[in-house]
């Protein structure tokens, strides 16, 4: 009979076939354990990508006092001319410090990500007996043979959440653009609107001034001034609010430029940029939001994740504790000893069915969050996209009829007024009305670009979406013209 090629386990041969076997399982660990390292760009590549594609501008992580200075300069470089709101954006995504806090999320996690793809160090005894005139030296070295069968699991698994992280940091970042663009549309409009109230004032200041001599000189009554002075009191209360709106708008966008010292003199312009000739029209606008919204793409990493988390559970549901351990014992009086030994915890008491119920709760939790984040999604686009359209309306409403026919009434009265048949009080009433459609034109173009801010926002991420404003009368036009 024709002798085996494999050695019989008792032969001198089969420990040294179980030594080779034991040494390619630790080689193969420390393979795995060295794959794991840094990546080059900290994992800010996928959302400086999306925001170059999504937004034009650039996003740096200032990880070095070279990236400190480069930032400065090009932020200094900006804040030179008037800002426009692609240099408030390009500032933003530049100098934001708590944005800069939430990049190091992405170094915290790829920590974490290399750390689970490394072994942990290995353990090493060493103990020395004596007994009489006997001794006895124990050395022993552990492995962690559990952590080793697990390692491309939880590899993956880590390198799955590092993926969420990274959706999650350029979300961050596109809300910090679209907050910024609000906040810059409502600081020009809150200067644009100060400038008008100034004026309202001033021709509210000359009338009231006007009825005070004239009922000195006994030509007005005590109603008519009454009712000038008030218009003035209003007029002034009206600049105060708007020189409140103004300086907390202005503060408000400071603080997501991230700027201090001499920074904050920086410049805007005097108007607000134009109304569109039309609006955008996106008929298939939910299916748009349902391929671009990275939370509805984060919300099914997660589940993913979740699902992946589950089938590891159940796989290790019995294995706790497994070690393996290699022993070498020296004696002063007998040969010395070496060999091997696994530990392993038995599941007498606890077979694991408690944490394998958690993660299926844990999974269909992740699933129902998910669906609830796809019809939100879809509601806040729908909402979004019928503000947009509802205030370009009305600013184009504001700007095509109401302006130009305040306009023509005023022109109208200045020709009744140098023709002697009405008095200087109806005509400065009229300015103030001009004056004030003006400021609520200014009111509803700033709506028109928060929207449209806000439908921007709400195509690729959960968005902040504004209440729209009740109908009201504007205070200064609710008292009508003094006889």
């Amino acid at each position: 009979m024709k002798p085996s090629r494999f050695p019989y386990p008792g032969t001198a041969a089969g420990p040294r076939v179980r030594r080779a076997s034991l040494s390619s399982v630790i080689m193969a660990a420390a393979l795995l354990g060295g794959c794991a390292s840094f990546s080059t760009d900290g994992g800010l590549a996928p959302a400086q990508a999306i925001v170059k594609e999504r937004l034009g501008k650039d996003v740096r992580w200032a990880r070095s006092e070279g990236d400190v200075d480069t930032i400065e300069a090009r932020v200094g470089e900006l804040l030179s001319t008037p800002m426009t709101m692609d240099d408030a954006v390009q500032i933003a995504l530049l100098n934001n410090r708590g944005l800069q806090a939430r990049f190091q999320d992405l170094g915290i996690t790829e920590a974490e990500v290399v750390q689970a793809g490394r072994l942990p160090n290995p353990g090493f005894s060493f103990g020395r007996l004596k007994q009489g005139d006997e001794r006895e030296i124990e050395r022993s070295l552990h492995f962690n043979l559990a952590r080793l069968l697990v390692l491309p699991v939880v590899t993956q698994l880590e390198a799955r959440r590092f993926e969420q992280v990274k959706r999650d940091v350029a979300m961050d970042v596109l809300s910090l653009a679209a907050d910024t663009r609000k906040a810059y549309f409502q600081a020009v409009a809150a200067e644009e609107a100060v400038r008008y109230m100034r004026q309202v004032k001033q021709t509210a200041e000359a009338s009231a001034e006007l009825a005070r001599r004239m009922e000195q000189a006994g030509n007005f009554n005590k109603l008519a001034r009454a009712r000038e002075q008030s218009f003035y009191a209003d007029a002034a209360l009206g600049l105060a609010r708007a020189d409140q709106l103004q300086r907390a708008s202005r503060e408000r966008l400071i603080r997501l430029l991230g700027l201090w010292g001499a920074q904050v003199q920086f410049r805007l312009p005097e108007r607000l940029p134009d109304l569109p000739g039309q609006p955008g029209d996106q008929p298939d606008i939910e299916r748009a939001a349902m391929s671009q919204r990275l939370d509805i793409q984060a919300a099914k990493l997660g589940v993913e994740q979740t699902a992946r988390n589950l089938g590891l559970t159940r796989t290790t549901r019995f294995v706790n504790v497994l070690e393996l351990g290699l022993v070498r014992n020296s004696f002063n009086d007998a040969p010395r000893q070496t060999g091997w030994e696994i530990s392993l915890e038995l599941p007498l008491f606890d077979w694991g069915g408690a944490r394998v119920a958690r993660a299926e709760a844990i999974y269909m939790q992740a699933l129902h969050r998910a669906a609830q984040t796809a019809v939100n999604a879809r509601s806040e686009v729908r909402e979004a996209y019928g503000n947009y359209r509802a205030a370009y309306d009305i600013a184009r409403h504001h700007r095509d009829e109401i302006v130009p026919l305040k306009k023509r009434i005023s022109e109208e009265q200045l020709l009744r007024y140098n023709g002697m048949l009405i008095g200087v009080f109806e005509l400065l009433a009229d300015a103030r009305s001009q004056i004030v459609s003006v400021n609520a034109y200014i009111e509803s173009l700033r709506d028109f670009w928060l929207a449209q801010a806000e439908l921007d926002m709400a195509l690729i991420g959960k968005a902040t979406i504004s209440a729209p404003a009740g109908p009201g009368v504007p205070a200064m036009e609710a008292g009508g013209v003094p006889h």
